[in-house]
């Protein structure tokens, strides 16, 4: 395993981290997961290198935390650094910060989080929670040994987050990139600002909720240009790692599969490895990917459940699968089984909730009919 330094403290953190947002689950339902597949990943991928696990409050329907807790059960706690993330977006007073820190290191069954982030910060939840007094809170949590290092992670445009960057002695942050998103959100620009104000940073997203793992036939043609042949995933995760501003890279996985792949290409990722023939493959590729796509949705979920069950990612899914990667008779069969379940775009009332909660700042309501003109064809 490849590590790299983390905050002033040099800590040496795995270039690849697990991240716990996409475990395998059980009857298709993201709140059920499956725990004997999880654990054993996770254990997996700690004992053989990996040492940052990355959870958060509502991820998996709020059940990631307790599986989490359970996988780092037998020693496996001390082996490595432990981040999750505040819901600040449900805070109503600064008491609210503490109940929820209690409650996920209860979850966690830890007396200690390593690395605990102000979850998914945009202007609105930043200027929210900072008018409750959320920098305090973070000062009080570091000192009172809950909390080693506070950071934050972010969705939205570049100058929140330098605002962000600039308003308070971070630990790190963590920030969405891949090479589709070079200058959406933070971006590069924000990832060497704040490399640039000694502030370590953590990559989510890096194959783009999984999207760039499946690529059409006209891009694995432009991969299998290169003399040493990588999967789409493996270019993914290189382009991100040949950034040396970069100390962690999160990967959502949900296969051991995944794990083993990912562990292997971390291992020699380094900094500045890709050659120019390489870097300009990755750019055609960038190309023809935005040309193609649709909605920039990463599946996060973040927008369900939807008050009238609306499959909202699933749907986009189908969307941008028709589009970028021609499968069109898939996609439409698979919306027609969301129309019999009345899960389609149809069932939407567009109440908007979802837009509020969306990190990539989507139009989903209008996406949403755009799709079902298409899908429901």
């Amino acid at each position: 395993m490849q590590y790299r330094s983390f905050t002033k403290d040099n800590l040496q953190v795995s270039g690849l981290g697990f991240g716990c947002m996409r475990f395998p689950i059980l009857d298709n339902d993201s709140s059920k997961i499956d725990e004997e597949k999880a654990i054993k990943m996770l254990r997996y991928a700690i004992d053989n290198g990996v040492n940052y696990i990355d959870t958060a409050y509502p991820y998996h329907q709020e059940n990631s935390e307790y599986v989490v807790g359970k996988a780092l059960k037998d020693g496996y706690r001390e082996k490595v650094y432990l981040a999750t993330k505040l819901p600040g977006w449900l805070a109503e007073s600064y008491e609210d910060f503490n109940k929820y820190l209690d409650e996920q290191l209860e979850k966690l069954d830890t007396s200690y989080i390593d690395f605990y982030l102000i979850h998914s910060l945009n202007k609105d939840y930043w200027d929210k929670i900072k008018e409750l007094g959320v920098l305090k809170f973070a000062d009080e949590a570091k000192q009172s040994g809950k909390v080693k290092y506070i950071g934050f992670s972010f969705h939205d445009e570049l100058n929140v987050f330098k605002e962000i960057i600039d308003s308070y002695d971070w630990d790190f942050c963590q920030i969405q990139l891949n090479y589709l998103d070079r200058n959406y959100q933070a971006g590069e620009e924000g990832l060497k600002y704040a490399y640039g104000k000694g502030i370590s940073v953590v990559i989510m997203e890096p194959i783009k909720g999984g999207k760039l793992s499946n690529p059409s036939e006209e891009i694995k043609s432009i991969w299998d240009l290169n003399e040493i042949k990588r999967t789409p995933s493996e270019w993914a995760l290189r382009w991100v790692l040949n950034h040396k501003e970069v100390s962690v890279l999160l990967s959502g996985m949900n296969t051991i599969n995944q794990v083993k792949e990912n562990i292997k290409t971390v291992s020699n990722a380094l900094a500045n490895s890709l050659n120019k023939k390489e870097v300009e493959l990755i750019d055609k590729v960038t190309n023809i990917y935005e040309e193609k796509i649709k909605v920039g949705c990463t599946g996060c979920e973040y927008c369900l459940p939807c008050e009238n069950n609306v499959n909202i990612p699933g749907i986009f899914q189908l969307y941008n699968d028709l589009f970028v990667f021609g499968a069109e008779e898939i996609s439409k069969n698979r919306y027609s089984s969301f129309m019999q379940n009345e899960k389609d775009a149809s069932m939407c009332i567009e109440c908007g909730k979802c837009e509020t909660m969306c990190p990539q700042n989507i139009e989903i309501r209008k996406h949403l009919k755009e799709a079902h003109n298409i899908l429901a064809k």
